[in-house]
């Protein structure tokens, strides 16, 4: 493993790709220390930890919301976005589902309308969260109208140069420019988490205090390698269906026995990020029409309390099954088996095997809806059965983006590097 990545290093082409991936996130954690004027962020970050949804807006934004940066929004209006635009790419709108069809041109055209529908959603969100929280702790030097459609514009426009870097990053970098900025928010606020749960538990003023802090620091510590361990092991899940080809399409006397994959966490962080989206709604609505009932469900939705954790559990546990029916199609799985002439053993071709890969992927997606479950609202449960302040936050959906977001670069990385050492022996 270490010779593969010092390989990397010796490659130069992949080095310069690194190192403006390097150079891009550079820009992106100098932008996110860059507040936008007139604000009072003292006042800021204590309203953000009040609120459990705008905690988790914060966690993914790489903690630029708490300081009201330009980045504040981070790239997650483009992720509600693209989420939307995917849903209605199913057979909802006729035309967006025309354009997923249409190959690269049409991938393009969805790119897009999912940028304008994202600026669009920034622009809303920004001017939500000023206008909530300016008229709830005033964090606006002054309150006018104009200032609030000021902050807007200026949160939106880093938003949309986010984007940019992103591609920037896809186009000359490493990985998907997107993904890499979302990971390196969430990792930049790694350090900053260990000091402060380190402060929380270790007492120096007694000795005796300390000493156990230090041993609850480090079982900590442990407890959160085991939870990226358990997000590896579930990313990487799959259950494999044996596939075996007809005589014919291999040739007379030929027969090969393959397998179709399954994940178990085919629908990976989406549905936990598109529950948020949901709750998040009906605030947005209320905070513009009436701002008592909107402080009331806010407090209703709170993920810190039993209610509002229970629907977020129960919104995460359908939209597992939901996008990962789409990710996974069981009728046009059956059909290009059909096709290329494979069959399951012991299965007839079309309508059992539909049925056979739809009950075997139901199955698993349970297994894979509980696994996301535990993960996501692990931060959430543990303040509320033990001593944990809830600033102490073990697990939770940056663990999940992060090891996915890292599994899937470092795939790329080997990638390439192993195309260039064939490449090299070919010539």
């Amino acid at each position: 493993m270490l010779q593969t990545y010092v390989s990397m290093f010796k490659n130069k082409e992949i080095r310069k790709k690194i190192l403006f991936t390097l150079a891009m996130l550079f820009v992106y954690r100098l932008g996110s220390a860059i507040p936008v004027p007139g604000v009072d962020s003292n006042k800021l970050a204590a309203s953000i930890a009040d609120n459990s949804i705008m905690n988790i807006m914060n966690l993914l934004g790489g903690g630029a919301l708490e300081r009201l940066s330009i980045f504040a929004l981070g790239v997650g209006p483009y992720i509600t976005g693209s989420i939307i635009i995917q849903l209605l790419s199913m057979d909802v709108i006729p035309y967006l589902t025309e354009l997923s069809k249409s190959g690269q041109t049409g991938r393009l055209k969805i790119d897009k309308i999912t940028r304008y529908l994202g600026a669009v959603l920034a622009f809303v969100q920004a001017t939500t969260i000023v206008y909530s929280f300016d008229v709830s702790y005033g964090i606006l030097t002054k309150s006018a109208i104009s200032t609030y459609l000021y902050t807007a514009v200026v949160i939106t426009a880093g938003t949309m140069f986010l984007l940019w870097i992103g591609d920037r990053i896809s186009s000359f970098g490493i990985g998907n420019g997107i993904s890499i900025i979302i990971f390196a928010g969430i990792v930049s606020n790694l350090p900053a988490q260990f000091r402060q749960t380190y402060s929380v538990l270790v007492d120096t003023s007694n000795q005796t205090a300390m000493f156990n802090g230090i041993i609850q620091f480090v079982l900590y510590l442990i407890m959160y390698v085991v939870i990226i361990v358990f997000v590896v092991i579930m990313q990487t899940a799959t259950r494999k269906i044996p596939i075996q080809y007809t005589s014919s399409s291999l040739g007379r006397g030929k027969r090969d026995i393959t397998f179709l994959p399954l994940k178990i966490n085919s629908a990976s962080v989406i549905p936990v990020i598109f529950s948020q989206s949901i709750m998040m709604a009906p605030q947005i609505v209320l905070s513009f029409v009436d701002y008592d009932k909107y402080q009331k469900l806010s407090n209703f939705l709170s993920l810190s309390k039993p209610i509002g954790l229970s629907i977020y559990a129960v919104l995460i546990v359908l939209f597992t099954f939901f996008y990962t029916n789409l990710q996974v199609d069981p009728d046009k799985v059956a059909e290009n088996l059909g096709k290329s002439g494979a069959y399951i053993p012991g299965i007839r071709p079309g309508n059992e095997t539909k049925e056979y890969i739809k009950k075997v992927l139901n199955r698993i997606t349970v297994l894979g809806a509980l696994s996301l479950l535990l993960v996501a609202l692990l931060p959430y449960v543990l303040p509320m059965f033990t001593n944990l302040p809830s600033s102490i936050s073990i697990g939770g959906t940056g663990i999940i983006i992060v090891v996915g977001v890292a599994m899937e670069t470092t795939s790329q990385l080997k990638g390439q590097l192993t195309q260039k050492q064939y490449h090299g022996f070919l010539k």
